[in-house]
């Protein structure tokens, strides 16, 4: 770490007056009509999910495909562009080490998710893979972990990439005191950004890190809930869910409030050591050359079919793989791009262009990869070497109960599947403390780039987390937390149109 951070204290805090009213009142109270509804009309919600979730993967999918292509082929351009070496903020180098900046930018970017379809994803491409491979053949198994490497890898990072260096560029560039979304596409906006154009970016960027936080923080919980369950015996329902969201929203809150250095920096740099230490411990002890083989056969599959997969749209409908995966991730991923983008910003200063790209493309990319070839080899190997009936409790029963389960049958099973659960809790705490934290900078009116969201700002947020997954796990299935994310990543394709555009014209602007 740098002498500057040192400089730089937690308590370093925004002005009380700066808090944004508009953005935190209108955020609050979209969140309230959105649970209030959903407790309300349960039945009329579920219903009203399915049916957007249905419109927009087949109406709008391609829409989504087409920002993929158009984002990860941007981002590249400026890496290897001379614009790659502009620097953010500072000549004396970067604010934060390697190992602790890629830690909180890995923590901050996959959740619990991770572990959640980590060791399984693959199962639901083998019994139901993409462009017209047999169901449940060795072509469909090698292709199955290759497209969670896919979805997980380069073009997902490009989505957190993208506002992360608008925000950069605005923030430590150009020192606009403020880190907001809206700041980011000034350079089209022009004085519409103070007016109802940019509120509205800023609202639709609070909108969108609520609806996708549901989608994470409750995959996080049901890998933590299944953990628990199968080490006490305690029914995975919903009070152990809800026990499993109010610890975690205690320890976001926890981390949050403590800042930037002390909290989220430190719990992402030990959760980050947990997860490999298990990992490492699977490749080691379990079926070690299986898993390297089935890696080394994954990386040179996506390799290989890099293209198709991008570009793969089933104009002729055979199935629904695209819609109900690849369209899915895309939203996902674009939806928690502006909250990660900001967080990313907040701890890249004194970095140049080319290495965030690269890092957050690669790094990120790097250790999604790991655990899939890891969780979802020895996952594999079980299946079919007919050890454990891993696709049927997957596909049957979900995700969260095949992991626990797979990793119970190692040995020292019982400490694993409670490293699983930790490891589960505080992968959700290190990702929506971020949020929180970004939540509170998105809705403070100026923040220089020494200063920090009010704590009670940051705790309020912490805690608004949690109420939307509670409410989604009411209603209960997968559909509902998946829909979430597509509600919320909607508008935002128009927001991601005027940050790219906003982005070439800072960085025409900086090289004049």
């Amino acid at each position: 770490m740098s002498k500057r951070i040192l400089q730089s204290p937690n308590n370093t805090e925004s002005n009380p007056q700066s808090v944004d009213r508009f953005i935190f009142s209108g955020g609050l109270l979209l969140l309230v009509l959105i649970v209030g509804t959903i407790l309300v009309a349960p039945q009329w919600s579920a219903m009203a999910i399915d049916r957007f979730y249905v419109f927009i993967t087949t109406r709008m999918g391609v829409f989504y495909v087409i920002a993929a292509i158009l984002t990860l082929g941007f981002l590249l351009f400026i890496a290897v562009s001379s614009h790659g070496d502009l620097v953010l903020g500072s000549d004396d180098g970067p604010e934060y080490g390697l190992y602790s900046w890629a830690s909180m930018l890995f923590c901050a970017g996959i959740a619990a998710s991770l572990i959640y379809w980590g060791a399984t994803e693959w199962a639901f491409y083998y019994i139901a893979p993409p462009f017209g491979i047999e169901p449940e053949s060795d072509a469909a198994l090698l292709m199955a972990n290759s497209y969670g490497m896919f979805h997980w890898g380069p073009i997902g990072w490009a989505f957190y990439c993208l506002p992360a260096v608008g925000l950069c560029l605005s923030y430590h560039v150009y020192k606009i005191p403020e880190l907001r979304l809206s700041s980011a596409c000034r350079e089209v906006l022009g004085k519409q950004q103070e007016l109802w154009p940019g509120r509205l970016v800023d609202l639709l960027f609070i909108v969108g890190t609520i609806g996708t936080c549901a989608t994470g923080l409750g995959f996080g919980t049901s890998v933590v809930s299944a953990a628990i369950n199968k080490l006490t015996g305690i029914e995975d329902g919903f009070g152990l869910q809800l026990g499993v969201i109010l610890a975690a929203t205690g320890l976001i809150a926890f981390s949050v409030y403590r800042g930037l250095n002390d909290g989220i920096r430190r719990l992402s740099t030990i959760n980050s050591v947990l997860a490999l230490i298990l990992v490492f411990y699977i490749l080691l002890i379990g079926p070690t050359l299986f898993i390297i083989e089935a890696g080394v056969t994954s990386i040179g599959t996506v390799t290989t079919n890099f293209l198709r997969m991008l570009t793969w749209t089933d104009p002729l409908q055979r199935a629904d793989f695209v819609e109900s995966w690849t369209v899915f991730y895309w939203a996902w991923w674009l939806a928690m791009g502006p909250f990660v983008g900001m967080f990313i910003c907040k701890i890249s200063r004194g970095r140049n262009l080319r290495e965030l790209i690269f890092g957050v493309l690669g790094w990120g990319s790097l250790g999604c990869a790991l655990f899939f070839m890891v969780l979802g080899g020895y996952a594999q190997y079980l299946e079919v070497h007919d050890v454990y009936p891993v696709v049927a409790e997957a596909t049957e029963i979900g995700p969260a109960t095949a992991i626990a389960s797979i990793v119970s049958l190692l040995p020292l099973g019982s400490v694993l599947v409670l490293l699983v659960a930790v490891i589960g809790l505080v992968f959700v705490a290190t990702t929506y403390d971020s949020a929180a934290y970004t939540l509170a900078a998105g809705a403070t009116r100026y923040l220089t780039e020494d200063e920090h969201p009010l704590r009670w700002h940051r705790v309020f947020w912490a805690f608004a987390l949690g109420t939307l997954p509670l409410s989604l796990l009411f209603l209960g299935g997968l559909r509902e937390l998946q829909s979430a994310s597509l509600l919320a990543s909607l508008p935002l394709l128009v927001v991601y149109g005027i940050l790219g555009v906003s982005i070439w014209r800072m960085l025409r602007r900086a090289e004049a």
